[in-house]
């Protein structure tokens, strides 16, 4: 349920994409202020969830996919603020990506084991995102910390695609 309200303010921001004339300052502090609730609440319904024993592999999926959309909605709302390029982009496109590369290499696909360093990265991407979309952010400090977060983005993504190849070829 916690994961479903997380779904409402992330479609509640995805709707401004094809409008982005309406937003200014105000607005973009109301996009920080919803994604900072979404990312605070992603916290907690990972932990609600095994505190109650209702995990499941459909809501820890659902959590995974509705963060990736946070990180796309995020990312397209930084570049249509003009803070960075169109670049900025692939952070949230990224998973999609590599979904889309599964489809060619099946080798892909597999599950991965639980990592401590994709959760912690998938927080300074959010983290990054918010801070891109600052109205007080000057584009260059935008551009730096947004091309960071890329940086560790690709480092976090070459470490999984290292370990499935490894794995494929025992």
């Amino acid at each position: 349920r916690v994961t479903a309200g997380r779904a409402t303010l992330v479609a509640s921001m995805t709707a401004l994409i094809p409008h982005p004339q309406i937003l200014f300052d105000e607005g973009y502090w109301w996009v920080i202020g919803m994604a900072t609730v979404a990312l605070c609440l992603d916290g907690v319904d990972g932990l609600l969830a095994r505190r109650t024993g209702t995990t499941t592999a459909f809501g820890a999926r659902f959590d995974m996919e509705l963060d990736a959309f946070l990180l796309l909605t995020l990312s397209i709302l930084v570049w249509l603020s003009s803070q960075t390029g169109p670049w900025v982009i692939l952070i949230g496109a990224f998973r999609y990506l590599f979904v889309a590369a599964g489809l060619l290499w099946p080798t892909l696909q597999v599950t991965l084991p639980p990592s401590q360093r994709r959760k912690i990265i998938c927080v300074v991407q959010g983290v990054t995102l918010l801070v891109c979309l600052g109205p007080i952010i000057s584009s260059t400090i935008a551009s730096v910390a947004a091309m960071g977060a890329l940086g560790l983005l690709v480092y976090s993504f070459a470490i999984d695609v290292q370990w499935l190849l490894k794995r494929a070829n025992r």
